[in-house]
């Protein structure tokens, strides 16, 4: 018996190798992730691109982890982890070239993971040439996960195997719609734009994890994700499980998202309806 389950590359991943990768996930987290989580009073974390932008030893590990079990179950696969491309940026532009990527974000929401809140998730992206087709966001203090390809509808598992459909919400007036908008990432001419048009929305916050964004997102308890920080590991899953849960993604320029993407506005929303709006609303951030 072989480690390696059989990639069919004209077809997205299979019942079997979606499992496998689900439980690799689940063993990262509980082996690398959780046994460091509020272990001490002060978790040791370090800045990358600036003082929000945090990474700790759970981070390396499970990224470690994980891309050592997906290189066995999948050889012919790229590997692409957040941590990894912070130390080689160039892998990041590997990933629209290649015909199968994995792309892992280890904890996404480390800011809330360092300061002691249960806000934290898993992402996995399985890229085409840079088209998202198959993501994965994995809650590890729930032991749930929202998983969806590019054939089968969005869905939530609990830790038991039982699963429900993902919808997400139909939307209505502007003044009703509350999202999530990744406002204080944007530079400042951006801002200045954006800022006024948010008090014609019902709510806007950000909740410094696109893990639990998009999957509210997909459930149906927000109506949209804005953001021009536009990094693979916090988007591509987000944005094909968007899809499958009945969802609109797009950029804010109507084109399709794809990895290889790295200006521009990306707009989630939970129907065609309310991305127009939106679209309508933002158009000068685009």
């Amino acid at each position: 018996m072989t480690d390696s389950l059989p990639i069919a590359l004209s077809a997205p991943l299979s019942p079997a190798q979606q499992t496998a990768l689900v439980n690799l996930v689940r063993r990262a987290a509980r082996t690398e992730i959780l046994p460091r989580f509020r272990a001490s009073t002060r978790i040791a974390a370090m800045a990358k691109t600036g003082p929000r932008d945090l990474v700790t030893e759970a981070d390396h590990a499970a990224e470690a982890m994980i891309a050592r079990g997906l290189q066995r179950l999948f050889p012919h696969a790229l590997i692409v982890g957040e941590e990894a491309v912070a130390a080689r940026s160039e892998l990041r532009d590997e990933v629209g070239e290649a015909e199968l990527a994995i792309i892992i974000d280890p904890v996404d929401g480390t800011w809330n993971f360092v300061h002691g809140l249960p806000l934290f998730g898993v992402i996995i992206a399985v890229t085409r040439f840079g088209r998202p087709v198959l993501g994965l966001l994995y809650d590890p203090i729930a032991d749930d996960w929202l998983i969806a390809d590019e054939t089968a509808p969005a869905r939530l598992v609990a830790a038991n195997g039982t699963g429900r459909a993902a919808t997400t919400a139909v939307g209505g007036a502007l003044g009703d719609l509350h999202g999530y908008v990744h406002a204080s990432l944007m530079d400042q001419p951006r801002q200045e734009a954006l800022y006024p048009r948010l008090a014609a929305l019902a709510q806007a916050t950000a909740l410094r994890c696109s893990c639990h964004e998009y999957r509210l997102l997909a459930q149906g308890a927000a109506d949209f994700v804005l953001s021009d920080r536009l990094n693979p590991w916090d988007h591509a899953a987000g944005v094909l499980i968007c899809q499958r849960a009945g969802g609109v993604a797009r950029m804010l320029d109507g084109q399709d998202y794809g990895t290889a993407r790295e200006t521009g506005v990306l707009l989630c929303a939970g129907s065609e309806a309310t991305w127009t709006a939106l679209r309508d609303h933002f158009a000068d951030l685009a």
